[in-house]
This record gives C-alpha cells, sequence and structure tokens, in this order.
C-alpha cells in the first residue's frame, strides 16, 4: 500500500468504507454486518482512530460484482486514506429492490451500468439527491449504442475507422440498404472490401465479426465476451448476418495487437498492449488466470485523443480501445467505466486522483482545509545497453516460401469469342494481358469450358480433338477440390493480334490468321501441410535471434522475443508477394514466432502485408531484361552437346567456378546422356503409374495433400511429352520441373515404392543444379544485371529499413514506470520479414557475392564466406538471408564503431538424410583472444560473448523427427533448417557461421580469427546500389 503524500490523505491506519443505507433504516446495518469487513479493512477498535467529525461521503452504486472487484477494492483502499472521506458501498439488494429514496446518502457518487444493473434508477437518485457525479449517467445511455458512440467521436474530431449503419427493421429484416457480393459488402452505397468489420449496434453484443477475403482462404473470425481462454473462434461462413442492425466498418491492421487506454480525468491516461483476440482467439494468461497485458507509452497525439473522449463522454473514468494502424491510431470503441487489472501504479494514480477530484470539488462547501497538492512527474531515465553489449536494433530477413506441390501450367490458343467477351469484361485490351484469379472469374472459364465441350463433343477430326483434350485438362484442373479458394489457381489472357506465332515448317498451313487470346493455365504450387509446419517451426526457431530467446523458448511466454513484441517495444511489419504459397508462408511463420494459436487465414490478413507494390516482391518474367533471355538460350546451347564437359565447357559454364557448379558438371559428363536416362526414367515412372491404374485395389488410392494417382499421371505425362521435343532434342527448361516433381514424390509419396524414383531423383538433381543457378547469370555482369531487374526495389527497401533504424525516434515504447521485470524496457527492434520466391533469393546473394561488398583476394575471410556459398547445391525451401543491425549506445554517434552489422544465411530445409551440408565458420569473436575461450553451443547467451564455438559432425542429421527439447507437444514435420552462416562486419571483424534452427541450438563448426573490415554498416548496401 502506498505512503498518502497528499495533504488531504490520512495518516491512519485503517481506511474506513462500509455498505451503507438510509438513515430512517439504520436499525437493518446489521442485515449487512458480514459486508462490512469483506475486505479486511474494517477495525471494530476505529474509535481509537475516528475521523474528523466533518466527513464526505462517496458514494459506490454498481453490482456487487464490480464493487468487490480486486481493481475496484485495491483503488477504495487507498481513497479511503485521504482524512475527510468516506467510502459507502450500495448493498446490490438495496439497488435492485428498494426505491430510489431508501438507498443511501452520499455527497459523490461513483456510478456505472453494467449487465444487470438498473441505470434508469440511478439517474433518479441523481435527480432526487444531486450528488457530485465521477461518471456522467446519462451519457452512458449513449455508450450503450455504438451508432451514438461513432457519432460523438466523428463530432469530436476522433480518428476512427471508415464506416457505414445498417439499420433493419425487426419486422422487415429483408428492407435494408445492404447489397453483399463475394469479397465485399455495400451499405447504403458505401463499399467495404474484405476484410471488413461487422459490430452489432448494441454495445452489450460483444458477437463481431470479421470476413475475409477468399483470396486469403475466405470465412470469419467470430469474436465474443472471453470465455475461459477464448476469445475469438474461426468459421468458414463467409456470408453476412442477416437479421438485426450493424455497424460496418473497414479493418484496420495492427500487426495483432491492440491498445487499451484507461482515463481518470483528462488529464491522465493508463495503456496497455494486448493480443488482439482477431488474432487467434486465444486469451493470454498469466499464473493468476489474467489476461496478459503489457503498459505502453501513448504519443502526443494519443493523448490528447484520451482528453477527448473523457470529455466528449463526461466519463472521468474511462476505458477504451486504440488500434495503431498506417501510422495512425483510430478509436474503435468506448467502453466507459474501466478499471486497470493487476496494476499497484494504477490503483495508486488512480485513487490519488479521484480523491483530488472530490476534494477540490466538495471540501470548500465543507469548509475542510485543502490544497492542490502539487509533485514532480517521477518517469525516470531508463539505462540503455551498455559496456560490451550491444543492442539489437534492427532484424531483416528474407525468406523463400515452404514445401509446396509441384507448379503445373498448360497453353492453349483460343479464338471462341466467349473468350474475346471475358477478356474486355475485365479490361484486358487496357494492357493486352489479364490475370483472372478470382472464385468468380475462374468460374466464368469454367462455365464457357464446359459449353465448349458440350458443342464440341460431335466432332472427331484432329484439330477438335486436340483443342478439346486441352478443355477437359482445363475442366478438371478448375473443378479440383469442388470450391475456389482464390489462392491455388490462375488464369493469364494474353491478347495475340496476329495469333500465336509459328513454332515449326510444318505449322505454316494449319495456322489460321487473326487475332487470337493465349490462355495459360497455371495450378500447383499449393503450400502443403509440412510446408506449414516448416514455416511453423522456424517461426518459433527464429526467436533465437533475439536476445533472451536462448534456452527453452517454448516453454514460456516471456523469453525475449515475445516480451518484446508484447510490450510494443518490437516494431514488426511482415511482408508477401502476391502468391499464395508465400502469403501462407508468411502466416505460418508469424504464427510460430509469436506463439499464435488457429487457423492461418485471421493472420494472415492481420499480420501479413501484401508487398506487390513496385516489384519488392513479385516480377513479372516478361518485363525482366534481355540479359536472362540470352544467358536461357546460350544454356540451352551448351546443354545440348552430346559429349563429356570439355575444359572449354567449364570456361562457358561455370566462369565463377562455383564448386557446386563444377561438381554437378563432374557428375553429369555428358548432358545429353544424362537427359536420356532421366527421359528413359521418366517413361518408366508414368508407365508404373498406369498399371496402378488398372488395378482395382489402387482405384481409390490418395496420394499425398489428397492428390490422386491420375492427377500425379497426369503431371509426369505432360513432362514427358514437354521434356523430348518433336525435334529429338531435350527442352532444358523442363529440368527444374523434373526434379521438383520427383523430388515432392520421394519426399511425400514413397510409399507408392515406385522403382527408379531415387535414381531419377539423383540424376535430375545433378543437372537442374546447373540448369537453376544459371538461369539468373552464368558469369558475374549477368548475375548482377539478372539480380538488378528482380530485386533492386527490394535491396532498396532493405537499406531503407536499417537508415530508418537509427533515425526513427518515434517507436512505440513501453512505459519505464512498468518496467519491473524487463530487463531492456529501452530496446525497441526493428524487424522486417520479406517472404518471396526461388528468384528473388537468388537475385540477393548475387548482389551480395558479386556486388563488390568485399575484395576475396585482400580479404581472407571474405573469400572464406564465399567458398561456403560456392558449395551450397540449392536454396531449397525456407532458404533466408537474414541482416541484424545492432548498436553500442556508448559509442561516439558519429563513430564507425557505433554500429555492428551481421549476415545471415541458411540453404533451407534439408532434402535428404544422406545429403552433406558445406562447413561454415565461427560466429563473432571480437579478439583473438577469444579464439581460446570455450562455449556452449546451446545457448544463444554465448552468442553476445563474442566466443567462436564447437564443431559439429556433418554426418549426423538433425531432424524435427528427433524429440526436441525446446519444442513441446507440437506436430513434427520431415524438415530440417541449416541456419545460419553469418557474416559479421564491425570494421574490424568479419567471421561465417552455420546453425542449425531446427532445434533452436546455436552451433558453429569453426572459429576464425578478426579481420579489419574498412566499412561502415550503412554503406553496405549504398555501395551495392551504386554499381
Amino acid at each position: 500500500m502506498s505512503e498518502p503524500s497528499s495533504p488531504g490523505e490520512s495518516q491512519c491506519g485503517a481506511p474506513r468504507f462500509f455498505v451503507g443505507c438510509a438513515e430512517d433504516e439504520s436499525e437493518g446495518l446489521d442485515d449487512y454486518a458480514s459486508m462490512r469487513t469483506d475486505m479486511e479493512l474494517y477495525e471494530d477498535d476505529l474509535e481509537d482512530d475516528s475521523p474528523p467529525e466533518c466527513q464526505i461521503e462517496v458514494g459506490i452504486c454498481c453490482m456487487m460484482k464490480k464493487s468487490k472487484s480486486k481493481p475496484m477494492t485495491q483503488i477504495l483502499e487507498r481513497l479511503c486514506k485521504f482524512e475527510y472521506l468516506t467510502v459507502v458501498i450500495f448493498p446490490e439488494d438495496v439497488i435492485l429492490n428498494e426505491p430510489v429514496e431508501k438507498w443511501p446518502l452520499c455527497d459523490c457518487l461513483i456510478s456505472f451500468h453494467s449487465k444487470g444493473f438498473p441505470l434508469d434508477k440511478a439517474v433518479s437518485y441523481v435527480k432526487l439527491r444531486n450528488p457530485l457525479l465521477i461518471n456522467d449517467l446519462n451519457m452512458q445511455y449513449y455508450i450503450q449504442d455504438r451508432r451514438e458512440v461513432y457519432r460523438i467521436l466523428q463530432e469530436e474530431g476522433i480518428d476512427l475507422p471508415r464506416y457505414a449503419v445498417l439499420n433493419r427493421d425487426p419486422d422487415k429484416p429483408d428492407e435494408c440498404n445492404l447489397v453483399e457480393g463475394e469479397d465485399q459488402v455495400e451499405v447504403n452505397g458505401e463499399v467495404f472490401l474484405k476484410p471488413f468489420v461487422e459490430k452489432p449496434v448494441s454495445a452489450e453484443d460483444h458477437n463481431v465479426y470479421i470476413y475475409y477475403p477468399t483470396s486469403a482462404g475466405g470465412g470469419s473470425q467470430r469474436l465474443f465476451r472471453k470465455i475461459g481462454s477464448r476469445s475469438s473462434v474461426y468459421s468458414p461462413e463467409s456470408s453476412v448476418r442477416k437479421t438485426g442492425s450493424y455497424i460496418y466498418e473497414e479493418f484496420m491492421p495492427t500487426d495483432g495487437t491492440d491498445v487499451k487506454v484507461y482515463t481518470v480525468g483528462p488529464d491522465y491516461a493508463h495503456a496497455e498492449a494486448r493480443k488482439s483476440p482477431a488474432l487467434d482467439g486465444k486469451v493470454e494468461r498469466d499464473s493468476e488466470g489474467k489476461e496478459i497485458r503489457y503498459p505502453v507509452m501513448l504519443t502526443a497525439m494519443e493523448k490528447l485523443v484520451a482528453r477527448k473522449v473523457c470529455l466528449a463522454f463526461k466519463q472521468t473514468v474511462c476505458g477504451f480501445d486504440l488500434l495503431r494502424a498506417n501510422g495512425h491510431s483510430y478509436v474503435c470503441d468506448v467502453n466507459g467505466f474501466s478499471f486497470v487489472k493487476n496494476s499497484m501504479k494504477y490503483y495508486d494514480d488512480c485513487a490519488k486522483i479521484l480523491g483530488n477530484i472530490v476534494m477540490r470539488e466538495l471540501a470548500p462547501q465543507f469548509q475542510i482545509p485543502w490544497s492542490i497538492p502539487t509533485e514532480a512527474e517521477d518517469i525516470p531515465i531508463v539505462p540503455t545497453t551498455s559496456g560490451t553489449m550491444m543492442e539489437l536494433r534492427c532484424v531483416i530477413a528474407v525468406i523463400r516460401h515452404g514445401d509446396r506441390t509441384p507448379k503445373q501450367k498448360m497453353k492453349m490458343e483460343v479464338r471462341n469469342p466467349m473468350f474475346f467477351e471475358l477478356f474486355e469484361k475485365y479490361g484486358g485490351y487496357k494492357t493486352g494481358k489479364l490475370k483472372l484469379k478470382k472464385p468468380k472469374q475462374l468460374q466464368e472459364v469454367l462455365d464457357i469450358t464446359r459449353t465448349l465441350l458440350a458443342d464440341i463433343g460431335q466432332h472427331t477430326d484432329c484439330e477438335i480433338e486436340e483443342k478439346k483434350s486441352k478443355l477437359e485438362q482445363l475442366k478438371t484442373v478448375l473443378e479440383m477440390y469442388g470450391h475456389f479458394s482464390g489462392i491455388n489457381r490462375k488464369v493469364q489472357l494474353t491478347y495475340l493480334p496476329r495469333g500465336q506465332p509459328k513454332t515449326s515448317s510444318e505449322e505454316e498451313d494449319t495456322r489460321k490468321e487473326g487475332p487470337s487470346i493465349l490462355l495459360v493455365l497455371k495450378w500447383g504450387g499449393e503450400l502443403t501441410p509440412a510446408g506449414r509446419v516448416q514455416a511453423e517451426e522456424l517461426g518459433r526457431a527464429f526467436r533465437c535471434m533475439y536476445p533472451g530467446g536462448q534456452g527453452d523458448y517454448a516453454g514460456f511466454p516471456g523469453c525475449g522475443l515475445l516480451r518484446l513484441h508484447s510490450t510494443y517495444r518490437h516494431d514488426l511489419k511482415i511482408y508477401a508477394s502476391d502468391e499464395g504459397r508465400v502469403q501462407m508462408t508468411a502466416a505460418a511463420f508469424a504464427k510460430g514466432l509469436l506463439a499464435l494459436e488457429g487457423e492461418l487465414t485471421p493472420i494472415l490478413v492481420q499480420m501479413v502485408k501484401s508487398a506487390n507494390m513496385n516489384g519488392l516482391l513479385d516480377n513479372d518474367i516478361e518485363s525482366l531484361s534481355g540479359c536472362q533471355q540470352r544467358v536461357k538460350a546460350r544454356l540451352h546451347e551448351i546443354m545440348q552437346k552430346d559429349e563429356i564437359f570439355t575444359e572449354e565447357d567449364f570456361d562457358r559454364l561455370a566462369p565463377t567456378c562455383s564448386s557446386s557448379l563444377v561438381n554437378s558438371m563432374k557428375a553429369v559428363e555428358n548432358p545429353v546422356c544424362m537427359c536420356d536416362q532421366v527421359y528413359t526414367l521418366v517413361q518408366s515412372l508414368t508407365s508404373q503409374i498406369r498399371k496402378r491404374l488398372e488395378d482395382p485395389k489402387s482405384a481409390d488410392l490418395q496420394l499425398y495433400h489428397s492428390e490422386t494417382l491420375e492427377m500425379m499421371l497426369q503431371r509426369w505425362s505432360k513432362l514427358e511429352r514437354d521434356f523430348r521435343m518433336k525435334s529429338g532434342r531435350y527442352d532444358i527448361s523442363k529440368i527444374p520441373d523434373i526434379y521438383d516433381c520427383v523430388k515432392y514424390d520421394v519426399q511425400h509419396n514413397s510409399s507408392l515404392g515406385l522403382e527408379d524414383t531415387l535414381e531419377l531423383f539423383k540424376l535430375s538433381r545433378a543437372l537442374a543444379n546447373i540448369v537453376i543457378p544459371q538461369e539468373y547469370g552464368i558469369n558475374k555482369v549477368e548475375k548482377l544485371d539478372i539480380a538488378y531487374a528482380y530485386c533492386l526495389p527490394l535491396v532498396k527497401k532493405i537499406q531503407l529499413d536499417l537508415q530508418r533504424t537509427h533515425e526513427d525516434e518515434s517507436v512505440n515504447k513501453l512505459h519505464p514506470l512498468y518496467s519491473r521485470g524487463v530487463l531492456s524496457p529501452g530496446r525497441h527492434v526493428r524487424t522486417r520479414l520479406y517472404f518471396t520466391s526461388e528468384s528473388h533469393v537468388h537475385s540477393l546473394l548475387s548482389i551480395f557475392c558479386y556486388g563488390g561488398l568485399l575484395d576475396e583476394v585482400k580479404d581472407q575471410q571474405w573469400k572464406r564466406a564465399m567458398d561456403y556459398l560456392s558449395a551450397v547445391t540449392e536454396l531449397n525451401y525456407m532458404t533466408q538471408i537474414v541482416i541484424m543491425l545492432y548498436e553500442d549506445n556508448n559509442k561516439d554517434p558519429s563513430s564507425e564503431e557505433r554500429f555492428h552489422v551481421e549476415l545471415h544465411f541458411s540453404p533451407g530445409v534439408k532434402v535428404s538424410e544422406e545429403e552433406s551440408a558445406p562447413m561454415g565458420f565461427g560466429f563473432r569473436p571480437a579478439s583473438a583472444e577469444n579464439d581460446q575461450k570455450q562455449t556452449d553451443p546451446g545457448s544463444l547467451e554465448n552468442l553476445l560473448r563474442d566466443e567462436p564455438d564447437r564443431a559439429l559432425p556433418l554426418s549426423e542429421a538433425i531432424s524435427t523427427q528427433r524429440k526436441s527439447p525446446l519444442i513441446r507437444n507440437r506436430k513434427t514435420g520431415s524438415m530440417e533448417v541449416s541456419h545460419l552462416a553469418t557474416y559479421y562486419a564491425n570494421h574490424c571483424t568479419v567471421c561465417f557461421k552455420n546453425t542449425f534452427l531446427n532445434l533452436c541450438v546455436s552451433v558453429t563448426l569453426f572459429g576464425v580469427l578478426p579481420v579489419s573490415v574498412p566499412i561502415s554498416c550503412l554503406v553496405l548496401f549504398t555501395a551495392v546500389l551504386q554499381l
């Protein structure tokens, strides 16, 4: 209990508050005797410390559940320490059953509405007795109606989400201004695209729904008043409610955190951050069962908003909800009378402010000597990280998506007028191209396809038959899964004014003149269940990158990263390209990173931002420079040589002398001969699948991810047709697709027992290890040219992220008064996660390797780093490039020793147990003396001690199939994430490292000596951009 500091506060030991009654019923007071001591504060021997005769009585008129709550008890305890104040609690039975004339008398009234409270009677009591009101009662009628709340907020100029009100007549629910579309609603002419929020107009109704777009999986998140550990559930229902009146409002992306603000008068506001109930519906609770919340500091503008809300609704004690989104703060709800839970400092402040308000207003009437207390603001300066420890300021990661189904594509030229009408309907003529992904659009394509198949069913000539087979495949793919989710199939239409160009002289006579449309159907490439597990596990493991993330991080919610995020000291933004597999990977990663639960759709909508603007994470292949086309042509030419690779071939195909590329070329020897073997194995595979289909026992056989044998045969038969062209030559561009398919089947469909799949995997991988990396450039100049075309916007954004980290001081901060138990209240970490496809990862690595950051000849440390990358054969699923920026606050801001940068790299999941990863190097040795130190690879804390680490035998495969000491009751998946090869530059140190993050153990393979590096961390990317 805090000591009284105001002149009007009592020095006696026992607080005075009791259950009150009317004067003419004093003889019945014994009925409430048991309640007089329910807080163990009332003493029978108060006569020795009797209060002054002149007392101001403060009445508490509310439901007993509220008056007996812990926050109310704590505050009344403190309020009674004011020498001239006595608290009188109105009994609930009196409030409900007695007329207001028999209610206890009081000079000041604290009264508020809750479920079952007779607000009308309280208003009558105020009219009868005219006490000083802490919270206006008439305004509490408005607070119960969300329409009135929003009207008042608008009148006060307070920002709130864009909204519209739908009022329904209960007798005529169908007569309303609501038009519902697939991914939007129109209310009174106002259009709201999904995601949007649907709130009942009654504030007492907590059944708020959030509707998600079909592109994110559809459905809705249904919020409700907390029941146990749940505050919302996900539902597949996507249609809005058809009865009742609602407010529809724009969904505000808050990165999964809400802010609750509590005012005590217009000049005081306490703010707490909590996990948004819309995120996964799970309420985070502490050991006492209370919802976990962390106080945060409000900005000057938010303090002004709190003042406006307090005054506009005439509620001295008032709670409201803030949404921080897109750099602004929006009020989305006003709750009226609300107390903070479990905050001793708030209890002290609240009682002191309320006591002073009462004394200021009523002391003169009672002729009580009282003056306004003044005291200095007691916010201490929070110490920053000092000594040799550095403060983590920024984490930037570029991550490839997780395991997916094989990507498939089909092209066909169409001339039917219905396709031209569809092309025009969606504005295809504006650019000559059209991408159809929405369920409604795909349904229209399916309808056209069905119509054409019905029309041509009677024809038998070859041309029609060929078109029929394509149309049947189009129909089959569009009918897969029985519904459209909008993220696993798409149709691209390209207008050809003169038809499709001929590909051979034989087509000269058969090609039709006139315009046509090239229809490209793409399907597959969906994130698999294993891919979700990979992303979620890596997200969970990624916490180890942050201070305090070591140890059994899954066993408690207070580890470094989770506390950073919960206490608003973590500035997190997650970006993803517009591909469904990439977006779902980002959502699954966020789920693991932030310990969320439930479906991915709510997480995707709230946490993941689409980054397809300015080519940040997406790319249009056709808009790339001609360099990549020339590279592919030269690669095709070299790989068509039916002879063993010569020294000249090695010089032409591997001028960078990449060890993995050279080894693959040696393994291939003769590319055409190897392609012959691959083609034979593909034929064997399709033959085996056909035989399985003929077996009645295999008719209903379900493969991984609901694939059927028939679908499996379709993808392999297409590869068989496309790989070997009519000319007898091989289409080298199909090698990655063959490797992709066989890798998928080896990992997920091995139970079929198909012969020679492992041999096909081995041979196609050797070819793919040549073709895939070299498609992004053969020599250094080409690699940089193609890399810039792909990811220059991303590199510029990364540079901006690093610069803004040390320039931006307007980040959200934890209130220092509440920093007990938080070891680093001053730490504000900016995290930017970019999820994308393989092309961006290849390109970004090319920029780092060949952009001239350091000279391999002069810098042996950098050479070893480049040797490591050279030995990596494949950038598999979940490949990561991570940049970490540290700051030493003890150094001068202009000093080169102020900032430190680390580059981390991992080639992603491990494909097979036989695979051996390249050897990495040590981690952040600050001096040569540290080379002799020992380290515990299981603790991230040792990474901050600037020590080299011990070696780990690479022959031992690390897999999440084994029980991880750091993961409890989690699903396991067939993945291994080898993380992270690290480059560290602090102008005096460079090193590389390899660790394994799937077990969240920091294990390095070799220690190294420090090397001097004359480079500034922020010049790091500037140097690249100026090339």
